[in-house]
């Protein structure tokens, strides 16, 4: 298979882990809704999180999601056997793209002019990356690479997380969507890193090497990193702030950790800067989207300011 083809694999597989995601996603936080209600800040400590597993897991939608989502990883997991990292996870942007258009058919609404421009724009960046040849389809593993990025990156996680404690309250969420969006990106390297192994050396030489036990490490701490940012303030903010930082993460984790050629052409990093701007504005409008506002209606009602209602004084009636 040569170059011209992997690129098309590595697209489509990569898109359609996008939609099984993000088809999950749409199940899994209808069952969530249902579940918490306007409750949400009892996520905050670990008893509510495990009386919300507990109950969740007893949800046919939410089954349904977790059983869409596992195709999605599969799915992912074979975009990364035949791409890189750098390469396939700019592609997880495209995953608001098609939670826009499920909820909108859901509505049985047409998306607003500001919703089409922000679907526009994360597509146009998309086809920019792809188009500059700017993400690298191989490389082999330098796994003390991966150590150490991984030492880094739980580091900022760590940091991350301690800031939001003390943040005010509509800095939480976007704080914990970033480190949810780092874990997301060291998930993926250690799902290559797996994939690699079990293709090689099969499940005994997969169960025998340390990355398939950091997989199931990054993918249950991703899990709750992202239940927390949902728990720490408005949804939006927070996806936008996750859908950003994983592709740009795991773009550089791929350079970083693989034996990959970084970009250095200076039309490649001018092209990359402008995919990039376009991403993240796209990714932020449809988190924002009119089509999707129904889903984040759990949004914590107690960081919002009640608003005060201030009685008249009678008259005096004589």
């Amino acid at each position: 298979m040569d170059r011209d083809d992997n690129m098309i694999a590595v697209t489509g597989l990569g898109l359609a882990a996008a939609f099984l995601f993000a088809l999950s996603a749409l199940l899994q936080q209808r069952a969530a809704r249902t579940v918490v209600g306007s409750d949400t800040a009892s996520l905050h400590d670990a008893a509510g999180v495990i009386r919300l597993l507990r109950r969740l897991v007893r949800s046919r939608t939410w089954l349904t999601g977790w059983l869409t989502n596992i195709g999605g990883v599969v799915t992912q997991a074979s975009a990364l056997k035949v791409g890189s990292v750098a390469a396939v996870q700019p592609l997880m942007a495209a995953q608001l793209l098609f939670v826009l258009t499920l909820a909108s058919g859901e509505q049985r609404r047409w998306p607003s002019v500001r919703d089409w421009l922000a679907a526009l724009a994360v597509c146009a960046g998309l086809v920019l990356l792809l188009a500059a040849d700017a993400s690298p389809l191989d490389g082999a593993p330098h796994r003390h690479r991966v150590l150490l990025a991984t030492a880094c990156t739980a580091g900022l996680i760590v940091t991350l997380r301690q800031t939001s404690r003390r943040a005010f309250g509509w800095l939480s969420g976007p704080l914990m969507g970033v480190a949810a969006g780092l874990c997301h990106a060291l998930t993926a390297v250690y799902l290559k890193l797996t994939v690699e192994d079990l293709y090689h050396g099969g499940p005994v030489a997969t169960l025998s090497d340390w990355p398939g036990y950091a997989l199931a490490v990054t993918a249950v701490s991703g899990m709750l990193l992202v239940q927390i940012a949902f728990a720490s303030g408005p949804l939006p903010p927070a996806i936008a702030a996750m859908s950003v930082t994983n592709p740009v993460a795991s773009f550089a984790l791929g350079i970083v950790a693989f034996d990959a050629p970084a970009p250095h052409r200076p039309a490649v990093l001018a092209a990359i800067a402008v995919s990039g701007a376009l991403i993240a504005v796209g990714v932020v409008g449809l988190a924002n989207a009119s089509g999707t506002a129904h889903l984040y209606s759990g949004d914590i009602a107690a960081d919002r300011p009640r608003a005060r209602t201030t009685r008249r004084p009678r008259a005096d009636v004589s």
